[in-house]
């Protein structure tokens, strides 16, 4: 008797054991543990556990194969013969009725223009459309099927400062060439080719920076994304040194036209050979430091501060002002009128402004401009015009 009971006790305590077992692994009591086929348990893996470098490291480099073997068909060379003498850039295919997408600066002037595919082929091209302000033409050239790799664009409002991008094109005249960085900076701005009445010249907005190495011949060519999308045009680079031909060389500085921008520009550049901007008339600070903003007297640093207005512009036109208060810094003068945001959307320097402009506006567009005129807040409606 004693025997027996002593037996039961060792198998109510065993049952006992797997029921809690079971409760602290989220199974029921009477759940079977998982096994492979042949019966016995999968390997259990720790979620916590660090990951092999080597593995991660091979994965990268798989992807960036693969990456260049899809998107690199489509990547062209183009070469300009011009009164200026010859000149290289890139370019990539982006359907098949054979449009091509450069940076006008490549083709600006060109007497003759010849497209050249990394299978060898080489065809002539020609000059739908040129759009200045975001430095972006368009070619067609009536090369077979079999050479067109349209590479899918991708969306540039979606990216983010850190994620890693890839550039292929042809700088220094190495064709076919990959590199790859990271988006270092969103908004730029930049001053475009398209001359502003009375001197200077537009503003490029809305431009990504990366430290992806871009050299000349880059121009024009795609800025992707992991997936294979264009996410920019490659345009230029910043740099403080040159080679022993005199030619830039890449400073970790690299700037890119978003896609968003030319997937807006470029069906224009098709059907009509141009594209409108939208036009405020204004000049601006591209943004406030700390000695002008006690200069001016103005209670915060962040806004767009107007230092002159276009007369009959539409900024005239809705009642925008600059100021005629002279100031310790020379040229600047107080009292004008501090945009603070557009369409309800705050305006913390130029960049946020003609980003805005640019990826959602077009002429003839009605905004309302919220202002700081002194000390009261005001609310203006604008009409936008095209620009001169």
């Amino acid at each position: 008797m004693k025997r027996t009971l002593y037996i039961l006790i060792i198998i109510a305590a065993i049952l006992s054991l797997t029921t809690l077992a079971c409760a602290l692994s989220g199974l029921p009591a009477n759940t079977p543990s998982p096994t492979n086929i042949d019966n016995t348990p999968f390997p259990t893996v720790d979620p916590t556990a660090p990951s092999d470098p080597l593995i991660e490291l091979a994965g990268q480099q798989d992807r960036l194969v693969d990456l260049y073997q899809q998107v690199n068909p489509g990547v062209v060379a183009i070469r300009v013969l011009s009164e200026e003498g010859s000149g290289l850039g890139s370019g990539f295919v982006i359907d098949e009725e054979g449009h091509v997408i450069t940076n006008y600066h490549v083709i600006r002037n060109a007497t003759e223009l010849e497209v050249d595919f990394p299978s060898g082929f080489k065809i002539r091209g020609e000059i739908l459309g040129v759009d200045l302000d975001s430095d972006i033409a368009v070619l067609k050239v009536d090369a077979p099927l079999d050479e067109l790799f349209p590479i899918p664009m991708g969306d540039s409002e979606l990216i983010q400062v850190g994620q890693t991008v890839v550039a292929i094109g042809n700088p220094l005249g190495l064709e076919s060439t990959m590199t790859t960085g990271v988006v270092s900076s969103l908004g730029r701005t930049m001053q475009s080719l398209h001359a502003a009445p009375g001197g200077g010249a537009f503003t490029a907005g809305d431009i990504i920076q990366t430290d992806a190495a871009i050299n000349p011949g880059n121009s024009g060519g795609p800025l992707l994304n992991l997936d294979g999308e264009v996410v920019g045009v490659n345009v230029a680079i910043q740099s403080s040194s040159i080679d022993i031909a005199g030619q830039p060389v890449n400073s970790g500085l690299g700037f890119s036209v978003p896609i968003n921008i030319v997937k807006r520009v470029v069906p224009y550049l098709i059907a009509e050979g141009y594209y409108d901007y939208p036009y405020m008339g204004v000049r601006t600070l591209p943004e406030i430091n700390l000695f002008q903003q006690e200069a001016l007297g103005l209670p915060r640093s962040t806004g767009v501060y107007i230092t002159d207005v276009t007369p009959h512009s539409p900024a005239d036109k809705a009642g925008l002002q600059a100021g005629t208060d002279p100031t310790d810094i020379p040229n600047l003068m107080a009292g004008s009128d501090l945009i603070t945001a557009i369409d309800g959307r705050e305006t913390r320097n130029f960049g946020d402004l003609i980003s805005y402009l640019i990826n959602h506006k077009s002429p003839g567009d009605t905004v309302i401009m919220s202002i700081l005129r002194g000390d009261s807040e005001i609310e203006l409606e604008l009409t936008l015009g095209k620009r001169p």
